[in-house]
């Protein structure tokens, strides 16, 4: 096979719809991949859409139609030779001509499109056109032919096959790309070729790892092209083939690999990968294509059976039951082409630094790239993946049917190589939308998406990918009908609350002990380098959070009302913006961190735990613990610290409180806990000590001795509990009514080779003591954040810079910073007001 790559030499125009003056008729020079606005961006030609409120001016792009030409020189094809046009990806509704011949249609960017333009080639330049009409003018239209159907947001995301996020969310820009987003190539062959290579990989009882390769071949269709082939494949040693009759399209080869090298989740074991080879060959042994990837030898099993509570929702890996640590993960940047290997290859080693095991590939995203899927198979991070369908209804009609089924089969046949792929999920948000978003009385008996969740999906995925379990959606009760247990239910499958941030304190996630909670999160703003440098008020002012710039990147409906009511039992409202940003990202870490200490201290019956989100597309207010300028937000400190191996914890069990002691390890946590109750200025008013031992992979629960398990004065009182170098810091009121001092922090600074040591002492209990590097240098980084420090204790952060910073300027406001200095006292209490 020859193959040329038409990355460079392209052009764009836009050709209908709302265009500027300034660029009518006008060719643009564009690269492949790349959109409309990633083209328009090289050229200087509009603004950064990320920037202040320029995603207003640029909704013009929503309704424009583009076209994209390259010019081709190509030999004459030989008599027995095919001549394909191969496009990985098109964003979205498209007409694909070659030298003024119409070669194709297309309208899903989930799929890849293949053309035999062999009779249209000539020994000339010849032209590629590919027409892009808009995809918001398409759906409008696929609405108007089947009629509407309910959906989170305006417009109808639904009515085509496009990534649903590219028309806003409450988290993201509505820009609505169009383009060539992955690859376009000509490949030239003969005889035939690799269509699909889909290797099932399994694991004996025996430990033998058995690969059965199913191969799809595709025939050229001319002369020789019906001639027997051999399929051959090696891995791991071992090697077999198989005849492809002359007219046999498929083939199934099998090995066997004596005491395969197990791949493990993060945290469980180590991550092996094995070369997988497929060769085609010609009756003469001559190589006719070749397919490769690593593949790494596990199984994965989904138990969803009934038990005492309910329905269990448990992954077992290799045997091994394992409690999910993951995060729900958006596309990383809404301009798709933009995302590098590399880029994700950062973003996952944030996610394994904060001890996740798992991300979920949300519904309303794309089909991940090779590179994502082969970095979490190197680092032991599970993938859930979506199939491309949240929060809406869906057409089951024609076309709408068959371009879901083709993507569904596409993608896959393409993911089965990899072992961090541990489940395919229906989508997002659709079974529980229809029993209570009000949308049967809107349907009136429409078709909205049920046979995709219960029918076409999960038969694509028994006939494609038995190896791995299949749920029908998410949030889901499995095993039961919509109408006779709700698939929202905490108690069946997987759950999401939302409750939490949309009405209710977060308090309440204690009220559930859900099987899987698969969705849960709480807001919170960027890091304020990258708020600064990307929202700016249009006055040139101080930013405001109701300043319209700052609220064109709070896309939450009522966000900064919810955001001040989460404050307000915990820490109060500040005045002051860099208090109330600071006092955001503190409460949304403390949400978040007190519902993963709730979920991991009811393992076995809770069995995982999924937040939303880990990243950003954007530069946007939103429950990522990460932002778009890959800044860790603390929420992202909160989650390495909830999600750590071994973690103590004060949890309620019925009437009383008790230590949970979570074991993640393969090896026994055992040893003698220090339970100390002490005034918040450090004075000791109780102290006991408890052995214990909490075995393998386990959570121990213990009751609180009766001198420290109650206080005399909960507003001036604290309970400090350590295990070796673990610590558990429980106060029994909300610092609105703590007692704190709002100056107890000491703190110096000691140069090292890489930043600055600060050293940090307490004079009475600091809570969440945290600094704020970004402020000092964009670039710095701290080893850890949000530390509880009692009083006389003294903790340690290291500072990584190559800038020279002032020592004094770490050691107080805006970088140096705790709850004590941002909590606004009720009225009243303890006798002080607010500052």
């Amino acid at each position: 096979m020859i193959t040329q790559d038409l990355y460079d030499g392209w052009s764009l125009t836009a050709v209908a719809g709302p265009v500027p003056a300034e660029l009518v008729g006008r060719r643009v020079r564009a690269r492949v991949p790349g959109t409309s606005h990633t083209a328009l961006l090289d050229a200087g030609l509009i603004p950064d859409p990320y920037l202040d409120r320029n995603e207003e001016h640029l909704a013009w792009m929503r309704r424009t139609d583009w076209a994209y030409e390259h010019d081709l020189e190509l030999a004459p094809p030989a008599p027995d030779e095919r001549v394909d046009l191969v496009f990985d990806g098109i964003d979205t509704v498209a007409t694909v001509s070659f030298d003024g011949h119409e070669v194709g249609r297309t309208a899903n960017q989930h799929r890849a499109h293949r053309f035999d333009v062999r009779h249209l080639v000539r020994p000339d330049t010849q032209r590629l056109r590919v027409l892009l009409r808009s995809a918001l003018v398409h759906a409008e239209a696929e609405a108007a032919r089947l009629g509407p159907r309910p959906m989170a947001y305006a417009q109808p995301f639904n009515m085509v096959r496009k990534m649903a996020c590219s028309f806003g969310w409450d988290w993201g820009p509505d820009l609505q790309t169009a383009g060539l987003w992955r690859p376009v190539r000509v490949e030239r062959w003969r005889v035939a070729r690799l269509a699909g290579v889909r290797p099932l990989v399994t694991v004996g009882p025996d430990g033998t790892g058995r690969v059965e390769v199913h191969v799809d071949v595709e025939r050229s269709g001319l002369a020789g092209g019906d001639v027997p082939l051999t399929v051959q494949a090696r891995s791991g040693g071992a090697e077999a083939t198989v005849l492809v009759p002359g007219d046999a399209g498929s083939a199934r080869v099998v090995l066997e690999v004596p005491r395969a090298p197990l791949w493990w989740p993060v945290g469980h074991g180590a991550q092996p990968l094995t070369e997988l080879t497929v060769d085609l060959l010609a009756p003469d042994e001559e190589p006719l294509d070749t397919w490769s990837r690593r593949i790494g030898f596990r199984t994965v099993e989904l138990d969803t059976g009934a038990d005492e509570h309910g329905t269990a929702f448990t992954f077992r890996i290799n045997g091994r039951p394992i409690f999910v640590k993951g995060a729900n993960w958006i596309p990383d940047d809404h301009l798709l082409t933009r995302i590098t290997r590399e880029r994700l290859a950062h973003r996952l080693d944030q996610a394994v630094d904060a001890n996740l095991n798992l991300l979920r590939v949300w519904g309303g995203g794309i089909y991940e790239s090779e590179d994502f899927y082969e970095l979490c198979d190197e680092r032991g991070l599970l993938v859930w993946q979506d199939f491309l369908l949240a929060c809406a209804a869906y057409p089951e009609e024609q076309p709408i049917w068959d371009e879901l089924e083709a993507e569904a089969r596409e993608n896959v046949a393409r993911l089965t190589a990899h072992p961090s792929l541990v489940l395919w999920n229906g989508g997002n948000e659709n079974l529980w939308g229809f029993m209570d978003w009000g949308w049967q009385e809107q349907l009136d008996g429409r078709t909205w998406g049920y046979r995709y969740a219960t029918e076409l999906l999960k038969g694509v995925v028994a006939e494609l990918d038995p190896t791995r379990p299949y749920s029908d959606g998410s949030p889901y009760s499995p095993g039961a009908a919509l109408t006779d247990v709700h698939p929202n239910d905490p108690d069946h499958g997987t759950f999401h609350q939302w409750e939490v941030w949309n009405r209710v304190d977060y308090r309440h996630y204690a009220d559930d002990v859900p099987r899987f909670c698969s969705e849960f999160g709480f807001q919170g703003p960027p890091t304020w380098t990258t708020l600064t440098r990307a929202v700016r008020p249009d006055d040139g002012g101080s930013l405001a959070k109701q300043d319209p710039t700052f609220l064109l990147h709070q896309k939450a409906d009522d966000g900064n009302g919810k955001l001040d009511r989460g404050l307000e039992p915990h820490l109060g409202v500040p005045d002051d913006f860099a208090d109330w940003h600071w006092a955001t990202q503190l409460n949304q870490a403390r949400a978040v961190r007190f519902a993963l200490e709730h979920y991991r201290s009811w393992w076995p019956r809770t069995a995982g735990a999924i937040v939303w989100q880990l990243n950003d597309c954007w530069p946007v207010t939103s429950w990522a613990a990460i932002d778009s300028d890959e800044r860790p937000k603390p929420l992202w400190y909160a989650l390495r610290a909830a999600f750590a191996p071994r973690i103590l914890t004060v949890q309620p069990r019925e009437d009383r409180e008790v230590l949970v002691v979570v074991n993640e390890t393969p090896t026994i946590w055992q040893g003698t806990v220090s339970l100390s109750r002490r005034l918040l200025d450090g004075t000791v008013l109780a102290q006991e000590e408890l052995a214990l031992a909490v075995g393998a992979w386990s959570v121990g629960q213990f009751s609180l001795p009766a001198a420290v398990a109650t206080p005399d004065a909960p507003e001036q009182e604290v309970l400090v509990v350590r295990l070796g170098a673990a610590q558990a810091v429980h106060t029994w009121a909300e610092d609105v009514d703590l007692a704190l001092d709002p100056s107890p922090l000491h703190a110096s600074v000691t140069p090292v080779q890489d930043g600055y040591r600060v050293d940090v002492t307490a004079s009475s209990l600091a809570r969440d003591v945290t600094l704020l590097v970004d402020r000092l240098d964009p670039d710095a980084v701290v080893d850890t954040a949000l530390v509880d420090i009692p009083a006389g204790a003294t903790a340690s952060f290291h500072v990584r810079t190559r800038a020279v910073i002032d020592p004094a300027d770490l050691t107080r406001a805006p970088v140096l910073r705790s709850a004590n200095d941002v909590v606004v006292p009720r009225v009243g209490a303890h006798g002080r007001t607010p500052a």
